[in-house]
């Protein structure tokens, strides 16, 4: 089985989502062979690279006060206390450009999916839990080694504006596929399943497709 997580490095319900399908699939077991890629999609392409002030952009863009985002973010925060994964709420101020994340994703992936995934989960805890600039080259040199990835490559990437053409081609994919909100779960290429499933959800629908597939 194929497994697409299209999803963006700022979005708090992508990392849950992400922490609540490995979950699910620590559930299916070795005999659910799965193959899992990451796929790029921008919230926001127009965000500067200094970033914006977070609760002024949530306020903006969902017409929320400042007392509802605090609320969303404490529901947040437990939602992936849930599934293992530790929200800073009191760091993360700002909204970051993740472009360059992207670019850098792509290329892990083309080199070691295993690494790519790695730095997909550094990324989300780099934003979520550190509070830092996901998009920030230092940033993301860092997180590249630690996924085990070569350094002197991902400093070529990032400083070279590598893989930016693809980055665009696989959201403009998606976006035509249909997919308006992350994160997307895309299975074998044809089932989606939308948004920051509890693993329940996510390993029933698994069962459901599988089954399906093989009758």
């Amino acid at each position: 089985m194929r497994i697409d997580f299209v999803s963006d490095v700022v979005c708090p319900w992508c990392a849950i989502g992400l922490h609540s399908l490995e979950i699910a699939l620590e559930r299916l077991g070795p005999d659910f062979p799965v193959e899992l890629h990451f796929q790029p999609f921008e919230l926001d392409p127009g965000t500067p690279p200094e970033g914006k002030d977070l609760t002024e952009y949530l306020c903006s863009k969902y017409g929320l006060t400042p007392e509802q985002v605090d609320r969303n973010q404490e529901a947040i925060r437990q939602r992936g206390e849930a599934v293992g994964f530790t929200f800073r709420m009191d760091r993360r101020t700002r909204s970051y450009n993740t472009f360059d994340c992207h670019r850098l994703l792509h290329w892990a992936g083309l080199v070691d999916p295993d690494a790519q995934r790695r730095l997909q989960h550094l990324l989300f805890a780099a934003y979520f839990t550190e509070g830092e600039n996901p998009g920030e080259r230092a940033v993301l040199l860092r997180a590249a080694a630690e996924a085990g990835l070569d350094e002197a490559e991902a400093a070529r990437v990032v400083d070279q504006g590598l893989y930016a053409e693809e980055v665009r081609e696989r959201q403009r994919y998606y976006q035509e596929a249909g997919i308006q909100a992350v994160p997307g779960v895309v299975v074998n290429e044809r089932h989606l399943i939308s948004g920051g499933q509890p693993p329940d959800v996510f390993e029933r629908a698994l069962r459901q497709i599988a089954a399906a597939e093989n009758a």
